[in-house]
């Protein structure tokens, strides 16, 4: 029979603490101080309107009215170097980029080269080149090969359920944003049993997050097919960087943001992508300063399922497409420069006639992040986690 005192060690536990972990945070420890931090924009990002290549010949009449304003102009985009710009929401993004803690990969795309969502986030996430070819994802494989086999739990999930990228045989952890009551009024509930409540590490670990869980209760918004996290991004952002900044917390976690699959309106100034990338700068630089110090150790990829179509649509959007562009962000990147085996967008440069063709493998990229930051052996690297994939060399000098 469970008695008073024990239904409000339940309660304090439970909702101080909104976290659905294999097991609880307070058993997460680190074995590395590096961080690894996987964002997934989840829709398919314009790559060519985050970052526009005002240099190439083409892009104007190719990109029309979904051209961005010349970084020369007020208002324009944010020159990188003599080619890209980044989209004029993202200054805190080029001011990173500046200081050499932002890389850009361009013209990048997973191994998938059709146009559905669903099959485009599977293969981007199983670490295979076949949509749904297994039900663990490459990010929890590689925590799976490295340090003890009886160690805590070393990543993190900022979501309702744990995306795929991050199942697996490995044990990792869940966190979402969740309404909270008044933590004062709770604590005077539980008062007459402190005694009973504090030596329970559940219980510590609870009262220690706690703040985190109030600090992104209150912008929790319903998990959408399109839009997800969108809207609260930032707040859930900072809640990663919490949780990493912790000297005992997890070095790994992944945060999704919806909301990128821009069919209609896209070029309006009021538009879904001109407040989403707004959205997404913000979030990141919620999360750099959530990880203060730690930010100097951890690598953050953006990425997408795929791109947009080159041209603009009849609804003032765009439709699926094939490559786009990855973000590579944080103190432990060498950064400072766009990554990119530009192939044009003249009609005859373009994939199929209609998108950026890709010209570079995304697993390339998540391979160099997994060497730098979780010390993954490069053989497990070809054999199980991106198996067929020597072809998609790690990135060279990317990381510090």
């Amino acid at each position: 029979m469970i008695n008073r005192r024990d239904a409000l060690k339940a309660l304090a536990i439970g909702v101080l603490a909104p976290i659905a972990a294999l097991p609880g945070l307070s058993l997460a420890k680190a074995a590395t101080g590096r961080r690894l931090v996987f964002v997934f924009l989840r829709g398919g990002l314009d790559g060519l309107s985050a970052v526009a290549p005002f240099g190439e010949p083409a892009y104007a009449r190719a990109r029309g009215e979904l051209a961005l304003p010349s970084p020369a102009g007020a208002g324009g985009a944010l020159r990188l170097d003599a080619m890209f710009a980044l989209h004029p929401k993202m200054v805190g993004v080029h001011a990173m980029y500046q200081a050499g803690e932002c890389a850009v990969l361009h013209a990048v795309a997973s191994p998938y080269r059709e146009r559905s969502h669903f099959d485009a986030q599977s293969v981007l996430e199983n670490g295979t080149a076949t949509a749904h070819a297994r039900e663990a994802g490459w990010l929890n494989l590689a925590l799976g090969s490295v340090g003890a086999a009886d160690r805590a739990t070393d990543g993190i999930a900022l979501a309702n359920t744990v995306p795929l990228v991050l199942r697996g045989p490995t044990a990792v952890g869940a966190w979402a944003p969740s309404p909270s009551p008044d933590p004062h009024r709770l604590m005077r509930l539980v008062e007459p049993y402190r005694d009973d409540l504090w030596p329970n590490p559940g219980f510590q670990a609870a009262q220690e997050t706690g703040s985190v869980a109030q600090s992104v209760s209150t912008v929790q918004r319903p998990m959408g097919r399109n839009h997800g996290y969108a809207q609260a991004f930032a707040a859930v952002a900072k809640a990663a960087g919490d949780f990493l900044s912790r000297p005992d917390g997890p070095r790994v976690a992944t945060v999704d943001m919806g909301g990128w699959d821009t069919h209609a309106n896209q070029a309006s100034e009021l538009g879904p992508l001109n407040r989403n990338l707004g959205r997404l700068d913000q979030g990141i630089a919620e999360l750099k300063s959530a990880l203060g110090r730690t930010w100097k150790q951890t690598a953050v990829l953006v990425v997408t399922e795929f791109g947009r179509t080159v041209a603009m649509n009849g609804s003032r959007g765009t439709d699926h497409g094939t490559a786009s562009v990855a973000l590579v962000l944080g103190g432990a990147v060498r950064g400072g420069k766009v990554i990119a085996d530009w192939p044009g967008l003249t009609q005859s440069a373009l994939h199929e006639g209609r998108d950026l063709k890709p010209t570079a493998d995304l697993r390339s990229l998540f391979k160099a992040a997994l060497i730098a930051q979780l010390r993954v052996p490069e053989s497990v690297l070809e054999t199980k986690v991106f198996p067929d994939s020597r072809g998609a060399r790690p990135i060279e000098g990317l990381f510090a």
